[in-house]
This record gives C-alpha cells, sequence and structure tokens, in this order.
C-alpha cells in the first residue's frame, strides 16, 4: 500500500477498529441512529442491509438503522451531502470516485458485490460481445460514464449505434437486430418472462474492474463518527451473510418499502447472486464479505484515467476508498 494511502486508513480507521473490541461486538453509544440510503426501489440486490434490520444485527452492534429507498429521480449523493444520510449505496466504485472528482468529499469503505452486476442482454444469435458490432444497443444516459467508454475501447463499438435506453424492455422484444443494458439480477427474469430467448453478457466477465452496491459516506462522517461506520459495516456484512443462508425476514422488509416486488423475483435475484458469486466471490471468497483491496481499487481508478472520466489532478485514488473497516473483518461466506 502506498504511504500515503496508508497514513490516510490508519487514521481514518484507527478508531474504528480499536473499537470493534476482542469479543467482535461493539457499542456505539447506545442504539445510535444511522440512515444508509440505497440507489433504488427495494430489491434482493439490497438484501444485506434489510436482514440486518429484520434479524437486529444493527441493534446488535450498537445502531438504531433506517434503510430509506432510492430511485430514478433521487439524487442520493446530494441528500446525504445535505445530511439526509450518513452513507449511501453507489452503484459503482466508479461513480463515486466521479462524485469526488466533482467536488463531493466521498469515501467508499465497504463493496458488497465484488462483480459489477452491469449486463448487456441479446437475443440468442448473440453469443459474445463481439457479435453486437453493428447491432443497435439501448442504453441509459449515465452509461457514458460508466461502462460505455470500456466497451467501445474493448471492442470497437461506436455511439452511432447506441440509443437511449427507457427502462422497458419491449423495444428489445419487439426488435431482433437490438440489444439492452440490464442488471443481472433484474431485467433478464422481465425478458425471460415474457417469452424471448436471449444471452446475457456479463462485463466483470471480460474485465470491467467496477465494485458494486458501496457503502460510501461523507469524509466528515468517517472521521467523526468511525465507530458508527464501522459498526454499521460489520452488521452488513454479517446481514449479507445471513441474507444469502435465508433470505425470508429481509423479503418481508423489501415487500414492505415496494410493494410492486414479487416472491418470484427475489427468488430468482437471490438465485442469480449466489450462482454468479457477486456478494461471496473473488477476494470476498478467501478474505470476507464486503472486502476491497488496493489493486482493485486502482484498477477502477485508472480505467477512469485512461478514458478521460476523470481529471487525476482533480483526483487521488487514495482520497476515493478506505479498507481499513473491511481489512480485518472477515465475515466469511
Amino acid at each position: 500500500m502506498m504511504k500515503k494511502t496508508a497514513s490516510r486508513l490508519s487514521k481514518l480507521g484507527a478508531a474504528a477498529l480499536l473499537a470493534v473490541g476482542a469479543a467482535g461486538t461493539m457499542q456505539a453509544h447506545a442504539q445510535e441512529k444511522f440512515t444508509y440510503m440505497t440507489n433504488w426501489y427495494a430489491q434482493a440486490e439490497h438484501g444485506g442491509f434489510y436482514q440486518a434490520v429484520a434479524t437486529g444485527l444493527y441493534k446488535k452492534y450498537g445502531l438504531d438503522v433506517t434503510i430509506k429507498m432510492g430511485g430514478p429521480q433521487v439524487n442520493i449523493v446530494q441528500m446525504m451531502a445535505a445530511g439526509q444520510a450518513e452513507c449511501v449505496m453507489g452503484s459503482s466504485d466508479l461513480q463515486m470516485i466521479q462524485m469526488r472528482e466533482g467536488g463531493v468529499p466521498v469515501t467508499t469503505v465497504a463493496a458488497v458485490f465484488q462483480k459489477d452486476p452491469q449486463v448487456l442482454i441479446a437475443h440468442d444469435d448473440v453469443k459474445k460481445f463481439e457479435d453486437l458490432k453493428g447491432k443497435t444497443i439501448l442504453i441509459a444516459s449515465s452509461a457514458q460514464r460508466g461502462y460505455w467508454p470500456w466497451l467501445k475501447a474493448k471492442y470497437g463499438f461506436n455511439d452511432a449505434q447506441t440509443r437511449p435506453y427507457t427502462f422497458n424492455i419491449q423495444p428489445f422484444v419487439a426488435d431482433k437486430n437490438t440489444a439492452q443494458q440490464g442488471y443481472l439480477t433484474s431485467e433478464p427474469f422481465a425478458i425471460a418472462k415474457a417469452g424471448v430467448k436471449a444471452n446475457t453478457l456479463m462485463f466483470s466477465d471480460q474485465g470491467y474492474p467496477a465494485y458494486a452496491t458501496t457503502v460510501s459516506c461523507m469524509d466528515k462522517t468517517v472521521k467523526e463518527r468511525s465507530a458508527a461506520v464501522a459498526s454499521f459495516v460489520k452488521a452488513t456484512m454479517e446481514g449479507w451473510k445471513s441474507y444469502l443462508a435465508d433470505p425470508a425476514p429481509a423479503n418481508a422488509l423489501i415487500k414492505k418499502d415496494n410493494p410492486n416486488m414479487t416472491d418470484e423475483q427475489l427468488a430468482y435475484s437471490v438465485a442469480k447472486l449466489k450462482e454468479m458469486g457477486m456478494v461471496t466471490g473473488g477476494d470476498a471468497a478467501s478474505m470476507g464479505i464486503g472486502v476491497m483491496t488496493d489493486a482493485r481499487a486502482k484498477a477502477s481508478y485508472d480505467f477512469l484515467v485512461e478514458a478521460k472520466l476523470i481529471d487525476p489532478a482533480k483526483v487521488k485514488l487514495s482520497d476515493t476508498y478506505s479498507t481499513a473497516f473491511v481489512k480485518d473483518l472477515k465475515v466469511m461466506p
């Protein structure tokens, strides 16, 4: 680890690590209030957080946690900066690095998903990314600051073949010459339910570096409430382990927050999370759920620099993340 990174992490994490204590339990003041905002409507991809509420894990570690739902029109980082949440769910570490470059002092302290669940979904004649040359690809505007520059550089795609993705599968269903973006655990399910044979292509299987479903917090929170942040991270990762073993407690809360969520969709998503090792694979298999490594953080940062999505003069890698809260947790799958 670079000296600057090491010194910063030791400052950020010293109190947190001391607070954990020999028994592995922690009391960060009696039932300290703590709010976490997700980046979408409640779903299985948020299961571990809801599980830690449902099973009393946050309370066990001295926290009174509120999970607030995000959504398509909600700027969760802006709300966190305004003091309405302690930490937020970054869709990826790339997004949070870009937020920091834009002037928001946010640090990522844990990453639940070891792979980014972003995918392209294509009709069944497409077997690999290379087969998408010349086809229409439906992507959201946010993709321009994330995976799209990576796909262009790797596979020679071009902007002319893109059209806006409106979070509706019907244009894809209607046109065999079209592919669309999606989330591993969501759109492929809807498309299969519509009776369309399709193939799902995962970016992470081809070297896309991003983590996903992060715990990202304002620097002020990390510094001034490090014990609470450490408690939240520890309880959350225990929540994820519990959720993958028995999702029923969290799923009841998820359906309460998001009445449109079905048992069938939840079951499909949990099965996919397990099958693809989203939470328990990669470095998490040997280092524990929620882990981040310096090598992966650097890979994400380097990609953003190479794709000219950030100016390295405006943001240092060592300021974008901290491993202090996860490196010694060892919540093993």
